[in-house]
């Protein structure tokens, strides 16, 4: 990043792809697919795996194809290289998980429907990769320390919205590594909501609350990635040379 005469910016936006728009809309898509097929498993004669799976291929291929991408290229944005680390990995091993969650619901709808419990059936299957699951999380928790101790994600003033807060880093800082946390805290309490799953009865407990952390985040990164088309199209537009 130059700084310019006036005393604004001017980004070289060739070192600098970045797709944390569509990763925001896809992971907070993702988080409620979760949310949503726990919810759809308690409902037997509405319940079709063929769109679930249709739903996780989808969302799986774009975190997959981008959080690769980044993760591979060493830097993806020359100016802020750890955004390979915050974005590019969770990304890819949130996207592999619901490719192979995508497969599953496939391959095996019809064994699914004709399980007595279905909801059970799933949780079975998902417990090896919960010790993944569980392991994403703890890293969630250092992507939300590094946020809050390095004063991360603060936008410039020239970034539309968000940068009316770029004198004030902590706030977006404050913001985004809360939401890691609360993401990564699903993720941890993952494999032992799994225990007793079951479509007969209304999750409780562990489950519950790893539902609502996911809902509310998938909600929060759905929007701001939405909000993102604006804000960083504005940052280019105000940026370039």
């Amino acid at each position: 990043m130059i700084p310019m005469e006036s005393g604004g910016l001017v980004v070289d936006w060739t070192l600098m792809p970045t797709y944390n728009t569509i990763m925001s809309l896809a992971a907070g898509a993702g988080l409620l697919w979760i949310v949503g097929l726990g919810r759809a498993l308690r409902k037997r004669d509405e319940f079709a795996p063929e769109g679930w799976a249709l739903a996780a291929a989808v969302l799986g291929a774009i975190l997959t194809i981008t959080g690769a991408h980044m993760t591979l290229t060493w830097p993806l944005a020359a100016y802020f290289p750890f955004d390979n680390i915050i974005f590019g990995e969770p990304s890819l091993g949130f996207g592999v998980l619901l490719l192979a969650a995508a497969f599953l619901l496939w391959r095996r709808s019809a064994l699914i429907m004709e399980s007595p419990d279905p909801g059970a059936t799933l949780a079975r299957i998902a417990r090896p990769l919960s010790v993944f699951v569980f392991g994403l999380g703890l890293a969630l928790f250092g992507i939300a320390a590094a946020g809050m101790v390095f004063q991360l994600f603060a936008a410039p003033p020239e970034e539309p919205i968000s940068g009316a807060f770029a004198e004030y880093p902590w706030i977006e800082a404050t913001f985004m590594s809360g939401l890691f946390a609360l993401v990564g805290v699903g993720a941890v309490l993952f494999p032992f909501a799994l225990r007793g799953f079951t479509s007969s009865a209304k999750p409780r407990g562990i489950a519950t609350v790893a539902g609502v952390v996911w809902g509310l985040t998938g909600l929060a990164f759905l929007l701001f990635g939405a909000l993102n088309y604006f804000t960083h199209i504005g940052l280019i537009i105000n940026t370039s040379a």
